[in-house]
């Protein structure tokens, strides 16, 4: 389980850390766009089977051996499997109705509070949790309720968060998931993941329940990234070893870039994925249609480029009005791009008959046409 596996926890709160590369921002952009020209998300309740894979794998993550369908059958039709015990089967339809709960509730963009996670938590652990009885008082994981005992990560792993530290932690944590949610720019699906991928390992660092850790964090991930439809990530069994192992490192160097680049290439290994089956396995999706998705994905690409340069070539231009005397690393500076693109687009633009230079490249200066 998560939980046993994850040996080193870290207390502070990563407020720095890199962000994804140009180049994965990109990729995942062009696959996400791919994803929705192709219609996938169209197909009759894709929806709801995505959840539900994500829901069989999550609990496999913590030792549940229910297939996916298995988990399906058991939500849709109450069919229950011989070959799963009791506890693994009701694991899943508790995180189902974790999740059913959390997508209604987050679409109304309300603040997260340390209640509101209790409450989360709750649903995940409604049938499977356990009572605790220590020396300071009693507590519930099926209700939900902080942890009143230290824990380990395994025997003989180093211990997590100081029980006394976790309410005041977790309050530290909404404060600060609440600013980010706010500050966050909605139209960036990048910076949205980025924040998904933060809140998970914070919360999962605080470990602030006795058990249901790891799909709580999950489950808190795929609902930011669900608030302002974006598809969720899904962490399958398989990825397990360099999930965790991404959690450790990113303990160990207390930089948050680590986990940010492990999920996001997770997440474009897995839409790579889903796409290659869909083409392989819709008949409906003829050669034609192909060609006209990718074409219209290199025109979508080309406009991009085009506006960025149209944009790029206006500024230099009243640049330049302001001051024919400007040299080109001037105008890399105040433009914020390398001084070779600036020398592109003031060919084109020589080109074009917009501009030219008026005496030497030294003691010259730069004349609209």
């Amino acid at each position: 389980m998560l939980e046993e596996a994850f040996r080193g926890i870290g207390y502070g709160i990563l407020k720095g850390g890199r962000t994804m590369t140009q180049q994965d921002k990109d990729t995942l952009i062009k696959l996400l766009n791919q994803y929705k020209d192709l219609g996938i998300l169209e197909q009759i309740d894709f929806q709801k089977f995505y959840i539900y894979s994500i829901i069989a794998h999550s609990t496999a993550i913590e030792g549940s051996t229910v297939t996916e369908v298995e988990a399906q059958l058991l939500f849709d039709e109450g069919i229950t499997s011989s070959k799963r015990t009791i506890q693994e089967q009701m694991m899943n339809l508790d995180l189902k109705a974790a999740y059913e709960y959390g997508m209604k509730w987050i679409q109304r963009h309300e603040p997260i509070t340390v209640d509101w996670l209790i409450s989360l938590a709750a649903k995940v652990m409604s049938h499977t949790g356990s009572e605790y009885n220590t020396m300071i008082g009693s507590f519930s994981a099926a209700r939900g309720e902080l942890r009143k005992l230290n824990v380990s990560a395994g025997l003989g792993g180093p211990s997590y968060m100081s029980y006394q530290k976790v309410p005041s932690r977790l309050a530290a944590f909404c404060e600060e998931l609440n600013k980010r949610r706010i500050s966050v720019d909605k139209t960036d699906p990048c910076a949205i993941y980025h924040l998904s991928f933060w809140a998970h390992y914070e919360l999962v660092t605080i470990h602030p329940w006795a058990d249901g850790n790891g799909r709580t964090s999950r489950l808190l991930m795929n609902l930011l990234q669900m608030e302002y439809d974006l598809l969720p990530v899904r962490v399958l069994k398989e990825d397990k070893i360099a999930y965790i192992q991404a959690l450790v490192d990113t303990r160990n160097t207390e930089d948050i870039g680590i986990f940010v680049d492990s999920m996001t290439q997770l997440h474009i290994e897995h839409l790579r994925s889903d796409i290659d089956k869909f083409l392989k396995t819709t008949e409906e999706f003829s050669d034609r249609r192909i060609e006209t998705i990718q074409k219209n994905v290199v025109e979508s690409s080309q406009k991009t480029q085009q506006k960025t340069q149209q944009k790029t070539q206006q500024k230099i231009l009243n640049l330049i009005k302001q001051n024919p005397n400007i040299t080109t690393q001037e105008m890399s500076d105040l433009i914020g791009i390398d001084r070779s693109n600036i020398w592109r687009n003031m060919k084109k633009m020589q080109q074009k008959g917009l501009i030219r230079r008026v005496g030497p490249d030294k003691g010259g200066h730069w004349e609209l046409l």
